[in-house]
């Protein structure tokens, strides 16, 4: 069992870190939030007592923060992760950010020493609760072996996508699918309430016919067909408004970066940023079929 500092305890990183301890590794902490530390501590993690501590004599550092900014933050700098561990050290960025930054993130920990991955998730607080997370992994062979026996305590499902950055590229390619597959989903349920079609009769169909995909089947956005969505506990989230739209304005950056052109997921920003300013960043994003239905 591996000795892993982890960074980052908020609706993902907490039952991420729990279930590394119950994997059996051994697991020193650091958050900013002394609830969420606490709340680690009585699962069984051990308290850092600085950001320099959290990554002193470990095998690996997970970090999970809201934006690239703050990675290369807890990175660098004399009191930072990559000045206090030990040569070799695993460093596994799980958080969701720019690819420039997960690259830079990666040359940093590389000039120190280390070795490092960019391995953004896919599942929800949900996935991180029961452990299924997707990982999508950027780094070098040997990094991405180091880090999969770790990751596989927290999901089950690994793949490695490519070089470093490439993890996060292929995260903000998924959920500008996920985003946009939700609009199409809520305007077909709003249409078909206009229509007179009851909704479990559009989802009976749908969900065998071409129409089928995750937001209709594991996601629905309407109370009802899928018993388990956040639509049948008033869109309490599950995955916020406000963190779909992170991910498709990141998408959108990396579309400009690449010169790319992705009109579908520039419109669904748009409808997904106009929701969030209404007031509803806290919902959960499959609430965009309330303001599409005009309620």
């Amino acid at each position: 069992m591996a000795k892993i500092g982890f960074v980052g305890l908020g609706n993902m990183g907490g039952p991420m870190a729990a279930n590394l301890v119950r994997a059996g590794h051994e697991v020193k902490v650091f958050d900013l939030s002394t609830e969420a530390v606490k709340a680690a501590v009585e699962i069984g993690a051990t308290a850092a007592i600085s950001l320099a501590d959290v990554a002193t004599s470990v095998d690996a550092v997970v970090t999970v923060l809201p934006a690239g900014k703050h990675v290369l933050g807890v990175y660098d700098g004399a009191e930072g992760l990559l000045a206090n561990a030990a040569a070799n050290t695993l460093f596994i960025d799980s958080s969701t950010i720019e690819v420039d930054a997960a690259r830079k993130a990666a040359e940093l920990a590389k000039a120190k020493g280390m070795r490092a991955v960019d391995a953004p998730i896919s599942g929800g607080v949900a996935g991180a609760t029961a452990g299924t997370l997707t990982f999508m992994v950027g780094g070098d062979a040997d990094a991405f072996a180091t880090a999969e026996p770790i990751l596989q305590a927290m999901g089950s499902n690994i793949i490695h996508a490519g070089d470093s950055g490439a993890g996060q590229a292929a995260k903000i390619c998924n959920n500008m699918i996920l985003g946009v597959s939700m609009i199409a989903v809520s305007e077909a349920f709003m249409l078909a309430k206009r229509l007179g079609v009851d909704a479990q009769k559009l989802f009976d169909i749908s969900s065998k016919a071409s129409g089928q995909c995750w937001s209709l089947t594991s996601y629905c956005p309407v109370p009802g067909p899928v018993p388990t969505s956040p639509a049948n506990r008033d869109y309490q989230p599950g995955f916020a408004v406000d963190m779909m739209l992170k991910d498709l304005k990141l998408a959108q950056q990396a579309s400009a970066a690449a010169n790319a052109t992705t009109p579908m997921g520039a419109l669904a920003e748009s409808l997904y940023a106009m929701y969030s300013a209404g007031g509803n960043g806290g919902r959960d994003f499959s609430a965009i079929v309330k303001m599409l239905d005009g309620e």
